[in-house]
């Protein structure tokens, strides 16, 4: 009777524990939602007319992009949800903002020809997100296939800003428009590597006359912003054809891919 008892006793003296509830990192998500911001203000300042504006909007959304996933990583806090927020504010930022800025700024004066170059844009934007978040396993990490969203976007809303900053309307310029958001755009789903400048260690120490040419980029920078930002992404925005076409009188491998898989789905994407 009395190990019946004790037995009992335990019973009631059982412990439930409760599994600790998901929750929401905040510290990168506020990044994250601060890049989303950037691009639905860049979406507004288009529809008021301010160009100039809307383009530092997208420009200000990738570099908050670019902040969140190495926050999440510093602090230890990445996610699922936050994989899936940030693909989902990419689209907003690097893919409906730069084709609807676009549209409104010059394509709608082609009619049905300026529609289709803001849409091709958008789609292949999606399009490059989603294959990226398949590929995300398999891909050389110091490359990336095809230019990455942000880069185009960059490309897009740099030629506008400079156009803006020159004096140009949207009017004077509607087949160069329709130009750059098509390159820019199908860019973005071919093979062609971009380097990724991944494998860049902030914390690894480096020369002195590498600050100072930090410094002095900085300085470059702010001589002409549209002329040098728009520069800058015009190079890397060739860059990747150039290794392409590198690799391809070499004879080396030209696929980004660095490891196959069975999976038919992401096969096909190779």
């Amino acid at each position: 009777m009395q190990d019946g008892n004790d037995s009992a006793a335990q019973d009631n003296e059982t412990v439930v524990v409760r599994k600790p509830r998901k929750g929401i990192y905040i510290l990168p998500n506020l990044f994250t939602l601060a890049a989303l911001f950037g691009g639905f203000y860049a979406i507004v300042m288009a529809v008021d007319g301010r160009f100039d504006l809307a383009a530092v909007g997208v420009f200000c959304a990738m570099v908050l992009d670019s902040l969140d996933g190495r926050v999440a990583r510093m602090t230890n806090t990445q996610s699922a949800f936050g994989e899936q927020m940030d693909s989902l504010s990419d689209m907003v930022s690097f893919g409906a903002a730069p084709a609807l800025i676009s549209y409104v700024w010059s394509l709608r004066g082609l009619g049905r020809w300026g529609w289709f170059a803001a849409f091709v844009y958008c789609s292949c934007a999606a399009l490059r997100l989603a294959r990226f978040n398949v590929n995300t396993g398999v891909v050389d990490k110091r490359y990336f296939q095809g230019l990455p969203s942000p880069a185009a976007a960059a490309l897009v809303a740099g030629f506008i800003w400079l156009a803006t900053d020159l004096g140009y309307k949207g009017s004077d310029l509607t087949w160069a428009t329709f130009v750059v958001a098509l390159y820019a755009g199908l860019t973005m789903v071919t093979n062609v590597p971009f380097y990724s400048f991944k494998d860049v260690s902030m914390k690894r120490s480096v020369p002195f006359a590498v600050i100072v040419a930090i410094a002095l980029a900085i300085a470059l920078v702010n001589l002409d912003p549209p002329k040098v930002i728009f520069g800058l992404f015009v190079l890397y925005g060739l860059s990747g054809y150039v290794v392409y076409g590198v690799r391809k009188s070499r004879g080396v491998q030209t696929s980004v891919i660095s490891t196959s898989t069975d999976e038919p789905d992401e096969r096909g994407l190779h």
